[in-house]
């Protein structure tokens, strides 16, 4: 079987999501409100599974059934067709922030997104934002970045050629995430707000929405330690959440809105989450901290500090400023130096398969493992690539590829590599998923007797207060009910 990983951001994604896979983009199209056309139809069924599949495969279940009303009443809201079953509305089994469209009526949110949300309402105003720019048909005007034009800007230099290879820092550095302009943005952000009008909700939900959104940015910056900034998740595909709050406010007032007289759906919606997984799926692997951790594979290991880990459907991808790795694997029969030879000849892809240098036997950690190098052409540069294969037993192989620049061989990556090792059966065990407990505040509860119970290691009070929307200076009321992640079965 092979190896299976959920998804962080996926270029193919991207790529499929805004026509750049192989699906044709219109040059121009209808306007605002028209009505969808069959050729934006095939392009959304064309692109579906695939998108589907690369973002951890959709969530099932009640929450599911939930989000796919809310998207339907809020998609009918644009005028692209009167009839919510023509909207095919997917909630994605991801960790991440994200949430996008398709032509043809094809609408998508991540379950982490939902999870930071605090209202239906809120859900309604993101969906309502991607809508937004499906009816402005902002796709046929949207403008990309080269592939190699990014990767020499964020100095990552390791463009060999290979498909494969340049997809090691395309998931990492969101290689293929093409940028809506700031008046494209706006313009879906006001078309949202006036869906949200429509459909009776209040339409205040989009600021609230982004500001939560800002936070969560700012803080997952600060738990990596990097700027938040080069985040990539929804809000840097979809820039300055924090300064859009403000004109978020500012159209729903001119607009003649007034807060409190929307429909809001708080309790529905915190009903309906209530028990939703967040964060990692266990089945697809886990990241804690520096260390990814696979139970049902039985495996693990820790990336340097100062690097980032995403995991995508078929490979776990480490990403820094000396390079770049990437993990993954599978079943395979023969010798792990066939193994190696295998791997390399995939980097090639049409091209000639590099020249390797001898292969290097070794164990880690107590696992067989072998080695080799090659020196590959990155435009004008030289990278140094290593493939560090690992015997797991039965025919399963994973292995690293690592890219680093000419000279420094696999140097960045060597507590990487040396760091693979076995989880033991109750070590699998022990790995459990979270999941979101809606709780109602008590006399005595404070934010931080609840926050303690958070199933995080650090910075518990500021994920509470982020995820319920709680700046500093809110405090809790009796009876008023609240998000917790806590550990589930």
């Amino acid at each position: 079987m092979p190896i299976r990983f959920k998804l962080s951001i996926s270029i193919a994604a991207f790529a499929v999501a805004t026509g750049c896979a192989g699906l044709p983009i219109p040059g121009t199209g209808p306007g605002p409100g028209e009505q969808i056309t069959q050729s934006e139809r095939q392009q959304g069924a064309q692109a579906h599974t695939q998108l589907v599949q690369q973002f951890g495969g959709a969530y099932s279940g009640p929450q599911s059934n939930y989000v796919v009303r809310v998207g339907q009443r809020i998609a009918v809201q644009s005028g692209l067709s009167n009839s919510q079953n023509d909207f095919t509305v997917t909630m994605l089994n991801s960790p991440v922030e994200n949430a996008f469209a398709l032509p043809g009526g094809y609408v998508y949110i991540t379950r982490n997104l939902v999870g930071l949300m605090n209202s239906e309402a809120e859900l309604a105003s993101v969906m309502g934002h991607e809508v937004g720019h499906v009816a402005a048909r902002h796709s046929s005007r949207r403008q990309s970045t080269s592939t190699l034009t990014q990767i020499l800007a964020l100095g990552l230099g390791i463009l060999t050629g290979s498909g494969d290879v340049a997809n090691i820092a395309g998931q990492a550095a969101q290689l293929y995430t093409l940028r809506y302009s700031r008046s494209q943005e706006y313009e879906a952000d006001s078309l949202g707000i006036s869906y949200l009008t429509s459909a009776g909700y209040d339409p205040f939900a989009a600021a609230d929405m982004l500001r939560s959104l800002a936070a969560q940015t700012t803080l997952d910056a600060r738990i990596a330690g990097r700027d938040a900034r080069a985040l990539p998740e929804w809000a840097s595909t979809h820039p300055d959440p924090g300064a859009r709050v403000s004109r978020a406010e500012s159209v729903a007032s001119q607009r003649g809105a007034v807060r409190g007289r929307g429909e809001t759906g708080r309790d529905a919606f915190l009903t309906a989450i209530d028990g939703m997984m967040y964060d990692d799926d266990p089945s697809q692997g886990v990241i804690e901290g520096q260390t990814f951790k696979h139970p049902d594979l039985r495996l693990q290991f820790t990336v340097p500090n100062g690097y980032t880990i995403q995991n995508g459907t078929s490979a776990v991808v480490v990403s820094g400023n000396a390079g770049q790795a990437q993990f993954g694997g599978g079943t395979a029969s023969g010798s792990l130096t066939d193994y190696i030879g295998q791997v390399f000849r995939g980097l090639a892809g049409q091209g000639q398969a590099p020249s390797i240098g001898n292969v290097r036997s070794f164990t880690v950690n107590g696992i067989p493992a072998a080695q080799a190098g090659a020196r590959m052409t990155s435009g004008q540069n030289q990278v140094d690539v290593t493939v560090t294969a690992y015997e797991f037993g039965n025919n399963r192989r994973y292995h690293f590829v690592t890219i680093a620049q000419a000279g420094q061989g696999t140097g960045p990556f060597s507590s990487l590599i040396g760091s693979v090792s076995r989880l033991s059966a109750s070590e699998a065990a022990a790995i459990r998923p979270r999941v979101l407990d809606v709780v109602t505040v008590r006399s005595g509860d404070t934010i931080s007797s609840l926050a303690s119970r958070m199933a995080y290691e650090n910075y518990r009070e500021e994920r509470f207060r982020v995820l319920n929307d709680m700046g500093s200076g809110d405090q809790l009321r009796v009876g008023q009910r609240v998000k917790l992640i806590v550990y589930g079965s």
